[in-house]
């Protein structure tokens, strides 16, 4: 790997994989792990629960037919799961990531 910079004097550095390997994990180890908002879930009313998720509006995650169908804050489908635990990890899931301005810390 050869990484010249565009600076007034201008550098050249070349690096063999084992040591740009070890850079990575170096940064990696390093590298903050940005929190999750607060995500707390009501039962509407039976089988419908919605998702707050850092004081917003998260989604919800509806029982039919012995499915859990979770749509995100969006209204966007999400999937059908076997259990409420695992549509409500998805959706916690999705909203850290389709809400990334939402980062507060977990209580």
């Amino acid at each position: 790997m050869t990484i010249i910079s565009h600076d007034v004097h201008q550098v050249e550095v070349t690096l063999d994989t084992d040591t740009v390997d070890t850079i990575a994990v170096l940064e990696a180890q390093v590298a903050h792990t940005p929190s999750r908002a607060a995500l707390s879930w009501t039962e509407v009313e039976t089988g419908l629960w919605s998702a707050n998720y850092g004081g917003y509006f998260g989604g919800t995650v509806d029982k039919r037919d012995g499915h859990y169908f979770v749509s995100d804050t969006f209204g966007q489908y999400v999937g059908d799961f076997r259990s409420l635990e695992d549509a409500q990890s998805r959706l916690a899931e999705r909203l850290h990531i389709v809400l990334p301005s939402v980062i507060r810390p977990v209580d």
